[in-house]
């Protein structure tokens, strides 16, 4: 059969492809959230805005540089402690 495997194991590894492929643009479709309406009048040449409709949701506020300066004293504390038990 095709590549030399039976018809048995290709049908599985096909299907199993197939609901892979399936699940992963699904997964992709729910994270992006994409706007399918279709406008009544399309929009002119350089009118078309886009933008990820879920993103705005997610986003999370911005680090403070203290927070950075925390978490990089932490970082070192323990860098510091691995190589000192060394």
């Amino acid at each position: 059969m095709p590549a030399g495997v039976p018809w048995p194991s290709y049908l599985k590894m096909f299907t199993a492809s197939l609901l892979a492929m399936f699940a992963g643009s699904q997964v992709v479709h729910r994270y992006y959230l994409p706007d399918l309406t279709i406008p009544e009048i399309p929009p002119k040449p350089g009118e078309l805005k886009t933008e990820l409709l879920g993103l705005k949701e997610r986003q999370h506020k911005p680090q403070t540089s203290q927070q950075i300066q925390m978490i990089l004293f932490y970082c070192a504390i323990h860098i510091d402690f691995i190589i000192s038990s060394d």
